[in-house]
C-alpha cells in the first residue's frame, strides 16, 4: 500500500552542489536553503564537514549554518570522521549524517578506508553526537562501479549494523543510478527484514532515467522518505559514470499527481532550482522545470 504522506529530504545544497564545477559562495548556498524551506521542505542537507581539498564546494559549511535562521527546519550535515563531527557540533549542527558503502572498493576510493574501518569510525563517532539525530547513508546499495551488482543481503546486514550503532534513519543509495524497479524493490525488501521500514529512506540517482520508477516500486513497500535534489543537481565525484540525483521537482510532480501529500509547493521548488542554476550557469536537469518553461 502506498503511503498517504511522503517526507522529501532535500539534498541539493550538499549532494547537489558538491559535484558542480562552480564553487557557490556561502551566502548563495544559504539563500538556496532558505528558498527551499519557504517551499515547505522541512529537512534540507546544509553541507558537509569534510576535507576541503577533496570537496572544495563544502568548505564554508560552518559559515552557511551561521547565516541561516531556520529553527524549525532540520539541517543535517555530512561528516566523515571525528574531526568533521567536532567541527559540525562547534558550528551548531543538530542533525548529523555519516556515510559508508556496501562495497569495500568504493569505501576505499570515497573514504580512504575499508568498509570495516568505516564502521569502526562510526562506533567511535556516533556516541559523541549526543543530542543529535544521526542519519546513515549506504552508497552502492544496488551496484558499485568497481565491484558490480551488490547483493541485497549485504545491504541489509550493513543497514542493521548502522542502526545498532545509533543511526535513526538509513538512506539507501543507488549511487550509479543503474538500478531498475525489480532490483530496487528486492533490495529494500531485504533491508526491511532487518530494519523497520519506517526508518528507511530512498536516495536514487537518475543516470539511466530509472529513478522515478524505482522510487514508486519502493513506495509500494511502505517507504515514506525520499531524498531528492533541486533541479536534479549532483552525482558522486568518486563514482565514475554516476549521474545526478533525481530532481525534487520531478518527484514532487509524481507524488502530487498520485494524491500523496508532502507539504511542499512545486512552484516554489521550481523557482529555487532556477535561482541556483542561474548562478551555476546551466539549466535545470529537472524535466518538470524544463516543461514548465
Amino acid at each position: 500500500m502506498l503511503p498517504s504522506h511522503i517526507t522529501l529530504v532535500e539534498v541539493g545544497p550538499r549532494d547537489g552542489l558538491q559535484n558542480e564545477p562552480v564553487i557557490v559562495p556561502p551566502a548563495i548556498r544559504a539563500r538556496l536553503i532558505t528558498l527551499l524551506a519557504e517551499a515547505g521542505l522541512t529537512m534540507i542537507e546544509a553541507g558537509a564537514f569534510v576535507r576541503p581539498d577533496l570537496v572544495p564546494a563544502m568548505a564554508a559549511t560552518a559559515q552557511v549554518l551561521a547565516t541561516l535562521a531556520l529553527p524549525q527546519i532540520r539541517l543535517p550535515v555530512l561528516v566523515a570522521n571525528r574531526r568533521g563531527l567536532a567541527d559540525a557540533l562547534a558550528a551548531g549542527a543538530r542533525d548529523i549524517a555519516v556515510f559508508t558503502a556496501a562495497s569495500d572498493s568504493f569505501c576505499k576510493r570515497n573514504m580512504g578506508c575499508s568498509l570495516e574501518q568505516s564502521l569502526s569510525r562510526f562506533a567511535e563517532m556516533i556516541p559523541l553526537a549526543q543530542g543529535c539525530r544521526v542519519r546513515g547513508y549506504i552508497s552502492c546499495a544496488l551496484a558499485c562501479p568497481f565491484d558490480g551488482p551488490t547483493p541485497p543481503a549485504r545491504v541489509a546486514e550493513l543497514a542493521a549494523t548502522l542502526t545498532a550503532l545509533g543511526c535513526h534513519e538509513i538512506s539507501l543509495g543507488d549511487t550509479m543510478g543503474t538500478g531498475t524497479p525489480v532490483a530496487a524493490r528486492a533490495m529494500v525488501a531485504a533491508v526491511a527484514e532487518r530494519v523497520p521500514i519506517g526508518q528507511l529512506a530512498l536516495h536514487f540517482h537518475d543516470s539511466y532515467g530509472q529513478a522515478l520508477a524505482n522510487i514508486l516500486a519502493c513506495l509500494e513497500l511502505g517507504v515514506a522518505v525520499v531524498d531528492a535534489s533541486v533541479a536534479g543537481l549532483g552525482g558522486c565525484p568518486f563514482a565514475p559514470g554516476a549521474g545526478g540525483n533525481v530532481a525534487t521537482e520531478d518527484v514532487l510532480f509524481m507524488l502530487d499527481g498520485m494524491g500523496i501529500t508532502t507539504g511542499v509547493r512545486l512552484d516554489k521548488v521550481v523557482a529555487a532550482g532556477r535561482f541556483i542554476t542561474d548562478h551555476l550557469g546551466h539549466p535545470p536537469v529537472s524535466k518538470v522545470s524544463r516543461a514548465l518553461g
